[in-house]
């Protein structure tokens, strides 16, 4: 960074308690979307099965993160006259490129191990990313969560973990790379703490999209055959357009969008928090769809992660008025 600093884990922008409200029903919209996106992504595949037959399963999903950020990149450049302005800023660019790298790994390792291990540890793994948010903030700043924090992040990391069921562990190398993925939305979260308190979330947006769709080509040429034209038309195809339009505009656009916007105004531990609450979502936009079978484990799962959610919520500024305060 410009400033010599890694990432201040704890920075958050000094807001109103209307302001926080507003950020945390934001990012309650973000993850009611980004729920809806593992519906979006397993249409679009599932219309796809003799493509990935042909180009290769890792191919085609690199191409479908393509078509979704170039979206996203697209329109805010459409709608956005800084976001337009801000391509000539060196700065811009560089923190940008440290979003985008962070996003762009962290889908491509979740997407690899993914194909190798059962869903419900893939959902255990991957809410690791809760405990490596306070692990870090807690290393980097020398200060512990509070006593709610940490509560807090243990109910979000066993309601996201179990609410498909307990995970069947052993380890291998799809579980290390899904615990590299969680490290790294981890990093995600704290690097964008400390760049958007600092620049234009607009403008960084833009540039982290640009990025990772980027990124995402010449994975399709490593992964896929990016020089064949039928890799790129598939975006085309019958029942895949739809959805990637969906993932690019909701998914991407929208959620990172506000992502950067909004949770600059709280601590990033609690950004995490509600973050995990998107497998509640994915979980009842399966069951109305039939994709996913009725537990108990979904009750007990989602009611932790919402326990977690209240408490840190209505008591943490109880116990500490300030949870940036260093």
């Amino acid at each position: 960074m410009s400033d010599g600093q890694l990432v201040s884990a704890s920075t958050t922008l000094d807001s109103t308690d209307k302001q926080r409200q507003i950020a945390i029903l934001a990012l309650l919209a973000v993850t009611l979307v980004w729920g809806a996106t593992f519906i979006w992504m397993k249409q679009a595949l599932d219309e796809l099965d003799t493509e990935k037959a042909a180009l290769g399963t890792n191919g085609v999903v690199a191409t479908l993160v393509f078509a979704r950020f170039a979206i996203a990149a697209i329109m805010m450049l459409l709608f956005f006259k800084k976001a337009r302005a801000s391509l000539g800023d060196k700065q811009i660019w560089q923190d940008g490129f440290i979003l985008g790298i962070l996003m762009f790994i962290a889908y491509l390792s979740q997407m690899i191990g993914l194909d190798d291990i059962d869903p419900s540890v893939s959902a255990f793994l991957t809410s690791l990313y809760v405990v490596f948010t306070a692990l870090i903030s807690s290393i980097y700043n020398l200060r512990l969560p509070t006593k709610i924090m940490i509560l807090g992040v243990g109910l979000a990391t066993f309601g996201a973990g179990f609410i498909q069921g307990p995970p069947h562990l052993t380890w291998g190398v799809a579980e290390f790379i899904t615990v590299f993925c969680a490290l790294l939305f981890a990093l995600h979260i704290l690097f964008t703490q400390h760049i958007t308190t600092r620049r234009d979330p607009i403008s960084v947006s833009t540039t982290s999209f640009i990025v990772v769709t980027l990124c995402s080509a010449i994975t399709v040429f490593f992964l896929g055959d990016g020089t064949n034209m039928e890799q790129w038309n598939l975006i085309f195809s019958d029942g895949v357009l739809v959805p990637v339009l969906l993932l690019g505009v909701g998914g991407s656009f929208f959620c990172l969008l506000f992502l950067n916007m909004y949770q600059r105004y709280l601590h990033p531990i609690q950004a995490a928090i509600i973050y995990a609450l998107e497998p509640v979502w994915a979980t009842i936009y399966g069951l109305q769809l039939d994709m996913v079978d009725w537990s108990i484990w979904i009750l007990i799962g989602g009611g932790a992660l919402f326990i977690g959610n209240i408490i840190v919520e209505l008591l943490s500024n109880e116990e500490s008025p300030q949870l940036s305060e260093e």
